[in-house]
């Protein structure tokens, strides 16, 4: 029951991302794609956490969750995930004009597909 609240959250934050990115033209609406990513972020990193629960691995950091999830094939590049988890951290943390214009186009060339795997990864999986 865990697992498929945590992946619904994670659905749901992803076709907000989705969204945002598609439509993103402004300077504003770049920065609330940004903030979309990191929520969608911090879903999916409780989703993987919530699914390796399930399979009796415990991780307690999205970084340590990560490593976990692609040992166990639930993600298929662990250097872009731990990418991801850095531009997370830089965007929540500080802010720069030019750095979250990099971000944006990471996320639009790389991220939104890379979650987008993660999805049907775990929603093939959501049944078991």
């Amino acid at each position: 029951m865990r697992k498929e609240k945590k992946f619904k959250n994670f659905s749901d934050a992803l076709e907000r991302l989705r969204e945002a990115v598609e439509s993103a033209e402004t300077e504003l609406e770049i920065d609330g794609a940004i903030q979309r990513f990191e929520f969608t972020f911090e879903q999916a990193w409780k989703a993987l956490k919530a699914f390796l629960e399930d399979e009796g691995i415990e991780c307690r950091s999205p970084k340590g969750c990560l490593k976990e999830a692609y040992a166990a094939e639930l993600v298929e590049n662990e250097k872009l995930w731990l990418q991801m988890l850095s531009d997370r951290n830089t965007s929540s943390r500080l802010y720069s004009f030019e750095t979250s214009r990099e971000i944006f186009e990471r996320v639009k060339r790389f991220y939104l597909g890379a979650f987008e795997r993660l999805f049907q990864t775990l929603a093939d999986r959501v049944g078991d």
